[in-house]
């Protein structure tokens, strides 16, 4: 099948995302405290700044998508499969690598009035007006990057850690799973290799990248949109938007 010969001509993913990272360039634990205090709602302090940054960081992931010549190599239903179910994570990761800052102010909760009064201004319905994330939800999102940045993150271990997230077999409707298994397979190996030829003092770091990794499992799509896109284009539907760039050429 397609996928199969595709993973002939693409026996190792090594070469191929190292490459990818390289176009797609241009030329710390939660406090312990009431959990009330986590439900309470905040919004960015300087959101033009940050969401723009996260714009180009979203633009910047996708260009990186593009150019892993395996993954081209996939049906584009299995592309946009893919990208669907990992832009989220993805961003996050690109977040952490251009250590973008995510400062925030605590923020009330709009009442039902003010919702249906920013609703009609903006042609919304009241019930999809703006959710603001909570305390929680935003501790999360800042304890990754800390994370992140204490592990000082190489560009080379950034790419192989989207090369895991980006190749998920366990999605429902993949058709080409073995293949997609095995990429991801192959990022992995990689990453452990770099890691034992760059850190061979540092035996743990392997297992704390696949910690970082499994902190990006409970990422909220949702949350991250509302988040970082909604505050300057407002409500954006995240699936149109990705198909529309993933068949650009950004």
């Amino acid at each position: 099948c397609r996928c199969c010969a595709a993973g002939r001509r693409h026996s190792s993913i090594l070469y191929s995302i190292l490459r990818s990272q390289e176009r797609a360039e241009p030329a710390g634990q939660a406090p312990r405290g009431c959990p009330c205090g986590s439900r309470r709602r905040v919004a960015l302090r300087s959101p033009q700044v940050v969401c723009k940054a996260a714009s180009a960081v979203l633009v910047k992931t996708l260009r990186f998508v593009q150019n892993v010549p395996c993954f081209q190599e996939l049906p584009l239903e299995e592309q946009l499969l893919l990208v669907r179910s990992c832009w989220a994570p993805l961003l996050l990761l690109g977040l952490a690598q251009d250590r973008v800052p995510l400062e925030t102010v605590e923020s009330a909760e709009p009442s039902m009035l003010q919702r249906i009064l920013t609703a009609r201004r903006h042609g919304e319905h009241p019930q999809h007006g703006p959710h603001l994330p909570s305390a929680g939800e935003i501790q999360a999102i800042k304890g990754f990057l800390a994370k992140c940045w204490s592990l000082d993150i190489s560009t080379k271990e950034y790419a192989y850690l989207k090369g895991t997230v980006l190749f998920n077999p366990d999605l429902p409707g993949l058709q080409c799973t073995q293949y997609i298994e095995g990429l991801q397979r192959e990022a992995q190996q990689a990453l452990n290799e770099h890691v034992r030829l760059i850190h061979r003092g540092d035996e743990a770091r392997f297992a704390k990248l696949n910690v970082v990794l499994s902190l990006l499992r409970s990422t909220n799509a949702n949350v991250i949109a509302e988040l970082f896109f909604r505050p300057i284009i407002g409500v954006v539907n995240m699936d149109d938007m990705l198909l529309e760039m993933l068949c650009a050429k950004l």
